[in-house]
């Protein structure tokens, strides 16, 4: 208990200085205060709402070391990074500070379907999704139309029948109703080219390609498709992300974007 006091009663004590071999020591563990606070980043769905946000010029920064804004900027901003993280995230940076800390301004995230990418799922629950979470290309010029051959196979391959007509491990066959009283059989399209919805809606949804499989599953057909260009297509949309953004924000040299 005693040596406990004095413990405490030395940590109370002034700090000691001196002075060797050319560097100054202390006697006590010291830290720097810091009064530096940082504000909340603002939340965001879209990158209409970040270029709008920017362009408005509701809030200020003045960067560290520059006493204030420059007279050719046309927004109280300076040398500001908007950093694409990913497909689905961006987000806005001050420069760093005197304490070499950067502030979060603004983080923007997508709000992008979600698709049970590389899963079985039941026919009607696969069709439900791919109509409505992939890009329809019938019209364009945005490749072959697979979203539509995809759809038409999936609804009309009879159950069953995959196990019965074989799989060789690359193609699938199965018989599909061709008809009111009519069947045929089919191979089962491999690989489909599609275009999910899985980036801002701002930006060019990528293409990519991917293995369709059908099997059995509870007495039922289940359908699923894999993903087969190895995440080729994150780099393309983060791309996008980055020229759309420098497009719109070409008259705001203090706007760095980087991908």
């Amino acid at each position: 208990m005693i040596e406990k006091a004095l413990r405490f009663i030395t940590g109370m004590d002034e700090p000691h200085f001196r002075e060797h071999a050319g560097r100054l020591y202390t006697d006590k563990h010291m830290e720097m205060m810091k009064y530096n606070p940082k504000a909340e980043p603002i939340e965001m769905t879209t990158l209409t709402s970040l270029v709008d946000y920017i362009k408005a010029g509701i809030d200020t920064y003045e960067a560290s070391g520059t006493g204030g804004m420059q007279d050719n900027f046309p927004m109280p901003y300076q040398n500001m990074l908007i950093h694409v993280k990913s497909p689905v995230e961006v987000e806005m940076y001050s420069p760093l500070d005197a304490e070499r800390n950067r502030e979060t301004m603004v983080t923007v995230k997508a709000s992008v379907p979600g698709f049970g990418f590389n899963q079985f799922m039941d026919q009607e629950q696969f069709i439900i999704n791919v109509q409505s979470k992939f890009l329809n290309t019938q019209g364009t010029d945005r490749g072959t139309n697979d979203r539509a051959l995809l759809l038409k196979f999936a609804g009309t391959v009879e159950n069953g029948t995959v196990a019965e007509y074989g799989d060789d491990g690359v193609t699938q066959k199965a018989t599909v109703r061709t008809g009111i009283a009519s069947k045929s059989d089919a191979v089962v399209p491999n690989p489909v080219r599609l275009i999910p919805y899985r980036t801002f809606i701002e930006v060019e949804q990528p293409a990519s390609d991917f293995i369709f499989r059908m099997k059995e599953w509870h007495g039922e057909m289940a359908c699923a498709v894999f993903e087969a260009d190895g995440g080729a297509w994150k780099n393309e949309a983060m791309q996008n992300i980055k020229n759309y953004l420098a497009e719109q924000l070409k008259d705001y040299p203090m706007f760095k974007v980087i991908s």
